[in-house]
């Protein structure tokens, strides 16, 4: 056991943990709640992550430090957020070796291992990643909530309030959304969504988007715009980021992941359509980021012996 690795998948929603042997084999994991890094404060983000790793590493039986950790977190992809969670993670005495990468490239390791191909990601936030064949990398959006995450759940929560706020005030339609919102933020009034706003959480926000697409569902006109613009905006990472790695000789494979776009999720249905006039194949399997973080490690430790 001494040779265990754990990769971690951790975003807004949950963190997850996954330990293999030696040979690859996984010998246990767990779940426990997320949060995304940033370099100001690693802290949530260094709980969500020991709680996962020690958890896993208890359900296997491994005593801590194990050999290696690979980390892919929310928020990482900033290079002082990524230096601030490596920093508190050694002295957290997980692993010998640390690396802290992002959640994207822990389910890009998943999807495609060391190959090329092309993924998006919406979840809490947006986010599109290309590999081309030669091993060069492409990103698309991940800018984050203040101007960036757009068809995200974030985003939409976000557009679901100012849909809420313009019906109050005239400038747009009275919307089916004004007692979705209520009822989620657990108020009385569209008044007192300001203060909840201001203290809730992205991934309470984040929360409106599964609700904006049943009301969009059921027709209210207001919540059919925001999910159409939502579609739009995931399909338009996708474009740009197959235009920006390409040319593709053929079709390139691209693997959809977050709980807005996975196998069941409630915006899959109305991307995959939107995806149809695009050069690619979607990858007809679920992805698991958390193994896919735990082969890196164990990739470093290959390396490193």
């Amino acid at each position: 056991m001494t040779e265990c690795v754990i990769g971690v998948d951790g975003g807004g929603t949950s963190t997850r943990a996954v330990v293999l042997d030696a040979q690859g084999t996984e010998v246990a994991r767990a779940e426990c709640p997320g949060a995304v890094v940033t370099a100001a404060n690693p802290t949530d983000a260094l709980k969500a992550v020991t709680q996962a790793a020690r958890a896993a590493a208890e359900r296997a039986g491994l005593d801590l430090p194990c050999a290696a950790l690979w980390a892919g977190l929310a928020g990482a992809g900033r290079p002082d957020a990524r230096v601030a969670m490596t920093d508190v993670l050694r002295s957290a005495g997980l692993a010998h070796t640390i690396t802290v990468g992002t959640d994207v490239e822990a389910a890009f390791a998943d999807a495609f291992g060391g190959g090329p191909g092309v993924m998006l990601i919406a979840g809490t936030g947006s986010i599109a990643w290309a590999r081309d064949r030669t091993g060069v990398e492409y990103r698309v959006g991940g800018w984050g909530q203040h101007f960036g995450d757009e068809g995200g759940g974030h985003w939409i929560g976000v557009e679901c309030l100012r849909c809420v706020a313009h019906g109050e005030d005239g400038r747009g339609p009275v919307t089916a959304l004004r007692d979705v919102a209520l009822a989620h933020a657990c108020v009385a009034g569209p008044d007192q969504l300001i203060a909840w706003a201001g203290a809730a959480t992205k991934s309470q926000i984040a929360g409106l988007a599964p609700l904006v697409v049943e009301a969009a569902a059921a027709g209210d006109p207001a919540a059919r715009h925001v999910v159409a613009r939502a579609t739009e905006a995931l399909r338009r990472h996708v474009s740009s980021v197959v235009h920006r790695s390409g040319p593709w000789a053929e079709p390139t494979q691209l693997a959809l992941w977050g709980g807005l776009i996975w196998q069941g999720g409630p915006l899959r249905a109305s991307l995959a359509q939107a995806l149809t006039s695009l050069p690619v194949e979607l990858l007809d399997r679920a992805l698991d980021p958390p193994l896919g973080a735990a082969r890196l490690a164990l990739e470093m430790v290959r390396t490193r012996d």
